[in-house]
């Protein structure tokens, strides 16, 4: 392999987009989506996830491409697909697998070939390994090489950029990790941690997800708790975080394409040894089922069927996406019990709320209202003039705490968790 290695990246989204834009300052890299669409749009400067802003994407030097013929012979590719759940809560491979088919019918020998995806243990190896060499009739650790690097992106987050975070590589050799550790090492300073094998770095990454997961399940669980004995959760938790090693969680709706699903490809990995796990799955069931205690809560402070207007949509503040978002939970089971549910959302995709969730959004937030439910934190609805919004004596469900200051406001009725 040539000491500046060509590098192809495959899937462009939260992930791949911004790192295959932090290689092509260093490296030849070439960006490659099988959506159209996507990589028509990347061309033209235009980024629907928000991560990569307009002038950055213009200003790259990394190539986009949706022909396959674009990304031959590279030195180097990088895998960064969604690893999904299906209806069951099982691990979905299924983009996994048609990626490493791609990388399989163009890849050269001597390629390495890194997945950066979420996975449990042994994916990395027994599985797209054997994609990749049936596709190709290369032999996987002669031929070619595997590498794994967890994703650590965070979406909306502008302070822990790939260029700013602890990176974990690991590969199928001595040799492939060292190369790993150079390349990704070009784009932050090499703060690099070389994981024991390829195995651990999945392990790593899954329960990284996972851990959060429980964390956010046991203050929903207690926020509940509260709730019925009358006390605010949020109140209790400023006073328990004056404690040195208090951990710093808030209760909400966890959705999105990485805490709620990880944890399930841990549990899967539990199971195939013959471990049945507990804490695991008992932080999603507690977690999935926040939705429906927060629609219940607001339900019963509406005497009568009720105008709604719902603020946010999307799974997290300041992010468009909406996989995976509990919020359509609210807003249809408020809907079900009769209420009147208008649902605003600056920064969702209206085509895409109605194909996934059959939801219409509302181009303005109107006024008088009975309720209104803060469902995200979104920056554009901290300053929102609640006497504007809200029917006198109205009530607002703060699920988030934005509006907090107005607890005690006499014009209105005030409910978090």
């Amino acid at each position: 392999m040539p000491e500046n290695p060509t590098l192809a990246v495959i899937g462009l989204g939260y992930v791949g987009l911004p790192l295959a834009v932090a290689l092509a300052r260093y490296f030849d890299v070439v960006g490659f989506d099988v959506d159209r669409d996507r990589v028509a749009a990347l061309r033209a400067g235009n980024d629907r996830t928000g991560e990569i802003d307009s002038a950055t994407l213009q200003a790259t030097k990394l190539g986009f491409a949706g022909d396959e013929a674009a990304i031959r012979d590279r030195d180097i590719y990088i895998v960064a697909v969604p690893t999904p759940v299906d209806d069951d809560k099982q691990p979905d491979l299924g983009a996994l697998e048609s990626a490493a088919g791609i990388v399989g019918r163009v890849m050269q020998a001597g390629a390495i070939v890194v997945f950066e995806s979420t996975v449990y243990p042994g994916v990395t190896e027994d599985f797209c390994g054997p994609v990749l060499a049936a596709t190709s009739g290369l032999t996987c650790g002669t031929d070619f090489f595997l590498g794994y690097s967890p994703e650590r992106i965070n979406p909306g987050d502008t302070a822990h950029r790939i260029d700013t975070i602890t990176k974990v590589v690991a590969g199928q050799t001595p040799a492939v990790a060292e190369r790993l550790k150079s390349v990704y090492g070009s784009v932050n300073g090499g703060d690099i941690f070389v994981a024991a094998d390829i195995r651990t770095a999945e392990a790593a990454k899954v329960i990284e997800n996972a851990q959060r997961d429980i964390n956010i399940a046991f203050i929903n669980e207690v926020a509940t708790i509260f709730d019925r004995m009358d006390l605010s959760v949020h109140d209790v938790l400023a006073a328990a975080s004056t404690k040195w090693n208090f951990l710093g969680f808030t209760p909400g709706l966890v959705g999105g394409h990485c805490i709620g699903v990880d944890p399930y490809y841990l549990a899967h990995a539990a199971k195939s040894v013959q471990l049945e796990p507990e804490i695991i799955l008992a932080g999603r069931r507690i977690n999935d089922r926040m939705s429906g205690f927060i629609a219940d809560r607001i339900a019963s402070k509406l005497a009568e069927p009720s105008k709604i207007l719902l603020l946010g949509l999307t799974f997290k503040e300041n992010v468009p996406d909406l996989r995976n978002s509990l919020v359509p939970d609210i807003a249809h089971r408020l809907a079900g019990a009769g209420h009147s549910v208008t649902v605003h959302d600056p920064l969702a995709d209206p085509v895409v709320a109605k194909r996934l969730y059959g939801l219409d959004l509302a181009s303005d937030v109107g006024a008088a209202y009975d309720c209104v439910v803060g469902a995200v934190a979104h920056d554009a609805y901290r300053d929102l003039q609640m006497d504007e919004l809200l029917v006198t004596g109205g009530l607002l469900a703060d699920v988030k705490g934005m509006w907090r200051g107005l607890a005690n406001s006499p014009d209105l009725r005030y409910w978090s968790l």
